[in-house]
């Protein structure tokens, strides 16, 4: 089984094969949060930029329950200064068999300095294939970028994609994602956790269901969907 749970923002859990995974764990601070940091449980953290909302509280989370981190090579080098042993680092285009499955990393248009200033590394994306043969990709922060038709030949199961606009796509660019990656099904994140990021998540996702063959999903911060 593999459930997807969105935690609001960009902040997902993924349960597949007996393992528990966090991506982006920002709860402190987060208005659109549906846990607190002290209730969520993790065998392993995806990190997928330096930026303090995506950051979040891996480390606190990573120390109380002994997760490893996976991310790019300079924020899990900026995890270990921070006293975390249990870390795993990754770079754009490599991939590497967890216990949990394959990840890949991919090519995301973002930024990336950490919460104290020093440098992130590359942004970057997850691409997911799970024991029992699930293809997920978990966009996470990017803006629209042409290999995204790459990462749809690879036949996806889910795709995870920002749909906020400002800081990362928009509705209008996240459709023509949408009609790239080519997904079974697709969930928006990114959006409405502030002012600046309001969108019409289910407009967008009647778009979607006239204008290509995916399924949009809208979750509610707390709600999962199993594939």
């Amino acid at each position: 089984m593999n459930k997807l749970t969105w935690f609001g923002h960009a902040t997902l859990g993924l349960e597949t094969g007996g393992f528990k995974l966090l991506i982006d764990p920002f709860f402190s601070g987060n208005p659109a949060a549906s846990a607190t940091a002290e209730q969520v449980e993790a065998d392993f953290i995806l990190v997928s930029h330096g930026h303090g909302d995506h950051v979040g509280d891996a480390l606190e989370i990573a120390k109380r329950t002994g997760a490893q981190v996976i991310s790019n090579h300079e924020i899990v080098t900026w995890c270990a200064k921070q006293g975390l042993e249990k870390v795993h680092g990754q770079h754009l285009g490599g991939g590497f068999k967890h216990p949990f499955g394959y990840l890949k990393l991919t090519l995301a248009l973002h930024g990336s300095q950490l919460p104290d200033g020093s440098y992130g590394g590359n942004p970057c994306g997850f691409l997911l294939t799970t024991n029992d043969g699930k293809k997920i990709y978990l966009a996470q922060d990017t803006g629209l970028f042409g290999d995204m038709k790459l990462i749809g030949d690879e036949g996806l199961d889910l795709a995870v994609i920002p749909i906020g606009d400002n800081y990362t796509m928009g509705p209008e660019d996240a459709l023509r994602a949408v009609k790239m990656l080519r997904a079974k099904q697709v969930v928006p994140i990114h959006y409405n956790t502030f002012p600046l990021l309001q969108q019409d998540a289910t407009g967008w996702a009647e778009r979607v269901a006239r204008e290509t063959d995916c399924r949009a999903v809208i979750l509610q911060p707390g709600e999962s969907l199993t594939l």
